[in-house]
C-alpha cells in the first residue's frame, strides 16, 4: 500500500490554510479513508470550520485530530502561531472505526461488532486535560478485552481543548480503533533520568508521600538531589520530579509525575498522582541529554522493528516540556527521528500528557508508525 500524504500551512486565515493544504496533497486517491488533523491552539475556535472545509474537500476521508501549543509537521516544529498540519491515508474500509466519547465500555457507544479475534485491537486516541475523569477512562479503555495497545495524547491549549473523531466531540475519549488488518510498530522514549536508588512509600495520603523507606520524604529527597538543591528547594520545580515505576516491567519503565508540593514543617512531599503504601518512588530530574540519548535508543529499536518495511506514515505525541526546551530551538527533537528513520510522513503536536500502552505519561515522546 502506498505512503500517506501530508500537507501543513502557517496562514491565519483558515480558507487560505486549507487551501495550502489541499494543495500540497495534491490529487488525493479516492480510497484515501482516514484522516489526523493537529492544529495550534491558536486555531482551537476554528477547528470546527476548518474541519468542514477538509471534509467538503475530501467527503470520503473521516477525520481525528485536536489541538496543541505546538505541532509537528514533516521534521518541523511550530510554536506560538496558527499552524495546520494534516496527513490522509488509505486504510481497507473495514479496518477502523471512530471512537467517540468513551466513558465506561464499547458496548456503551457501539462502537463495532465482534467479528475481529478479541485483543486484535489498536486504539489511538485524545484526551481533555480539564475533565478530572480522563485518568479512570483511559485505565477502563486499556482494560476492554478487545483492545491490545493504547496511544494517543492529551489535547494542550491556552484556551479551548477540542477533540476531533469526525465531528468535534464533548466529554469523554475519542479517536480511532485499528483491526488486526493495519499493522503498526511503536515506541516511547522518557524525558527525566532517575537520580537515586528506588524507594518504597511506607505511608501516604492520597498524593502526600509521608515517609519513603520508613524516613520523612522530605529528607529522602533532600538526599537524592543533593546539598546544592536541598539548601534551595525552590530550584527543584521544573527540575526535579517523581517517578513510579511499572510493576512487571522488564525494561525499567515508569511514569514521570510532578512534584507539586514540599512541607518542609512535617517533611512532606507531594506528587501528581495518587501514592499508596507499598508503592516504589524514585526521584529524577530532566536532562536534555539523557532524552537525547534515550530518544536514540528508541529509534534504534524502531528501525530494527521496521526492516525493509516501508514506513506509511507516523505520528509524534511528544511533551510540552521537550521540543526546544531539551532539545533546542531548531526542530532538533524531530531532526532525530528523520535522521535515524529516514524521511516519511509524520505529523504529530506537543501534548499536556502522553498515552503509551493504555498508561499516562509525562515528558516522554510517543512514536506510533503505521507499517
Amino acid at each position: 500500500m502506498r505512503q500517506f500524504r501530508i500537507a501543513s500551512s502557517e496562514h491565519d486565515d483558515e480558507a487560505q490554510m486549507v487551501a495550502e493544504c489541499l494543495q500540497q496533497l495534491g490529487q488525493v486517491s479516492g480510497l484515501a479513508n482516514l484522516g489526523f488533523l493537529y492544529c495550534s491552539d491558536f486555531l482551537a475556535e476554528r477547528i470546527e470550520r476548518i474541519l468542514h472545509r477538509l471534509k467538503d474537500a475530501l467527503p470520503g476521508v473521516r477525520w481525528i485530530g485536536t489541538v496543541g501549543m505546538g505541532i509537528c509537521a514533516g521534521d518541523r516544529e511550530i510554536y506560538d502561531q496558527a499552524a495546520l498540519a494534516i496527513m490522509v491515508g488509505e486504510f481497507p474500509a473495514d479496518s477502523f472505526q471512530l471512537l467517540r466519547e468513551f466513558k465506561s465500555n464499547l458496548d456503551q457507544v457501539g462502537i463495532f461488532g465482534s467479528e475481529q479475534p478479541m485483543g486484535s485491537r489498536f486504539a489511538f486516541i485524545h484526551a481533555d486535560p480539564t475533565d478530572t475523569h480522563t485518568a479512570q477512562w483511559l485505565e477502563q479503555l486499556a482494560n476492554e478485552p478487545a483492545i491490545a495497545f493504547v496511544n494517543g495524547g492529551v489535547s494542550s491549549s491556552r484556551g479551548a481543548n477540542p477533540r476531533i473523531a469526525g465531528t468535534v466531540v464533548g466529554t469523554g475519549l475519542s479517536g480511532v480503533i485499528f483491526n488486526a488488518q493495519v499493522s503498526v510498530t511503536t515506541d516511547h522514549t522518557q524525558g527525566c533520568q532517575p537520580i537515586g536508588p528506588v524507594h518504597h512509600v511506607t505511608k501516604a495520603n492520597s498524593n502526600i508521600a509521608i515517609t519513603l523507606d520508613n524516613q520523612p520524604a522530605l529528607e529522602v529527597l533532600k538526599t537524592d538531589v543533593g546539598e546544592v538543591l536541598s539548601k534551595d528547594l525552590r530550584r527543584l520545580g521544573g527540575y526535579i520530579f517523581a517517578a513510579l515505576p511499572i510493576q512487571g516491567s522488564d525494561t525499567g519503565d515508569y511514569l514521570v509525575r510532578n512534584l507539586i508540593g514540599i512541607d518542609k514543617e512535617q517533611q512532606l512531599v507531594a506528587v501528581g498522582d495518587r501514592l499508596q503504601s507499598g508503592q516504589r518512588l524514585i526521584f529524577c530530574r530532566r536532562d536534555g541529554n539523557s532524552a537525547r540519548e534515550d530518544m536514540v535508543k528508541m529509534l534504534l529499536r524502531l528501525k530494527k522493528r521496521v526492516g525493509e518495511r516501508l514506513i506509511r506514515g507516523g505520528i509524534y505525541v511528544t511533551c510540552l516540556g521537550r521540543g526546544r526546551h531539551q532539545f533546542g530551538e531548531n526542530s532538533e527533537e524531530l531532526k532525530l527521528i528523520t535522521q535515524y528513520l529516514g524521511e516519511f510522513p509524520l505529523i504529530g503536536y506537543f501534548a499536556n500528557g502522553e498515552i503509551y500502552n493504555g498508561r499516562l505519561y509525562g515528558y516522554t515522546g510517543v512514536l506510533t508508525l503505521f507499517l
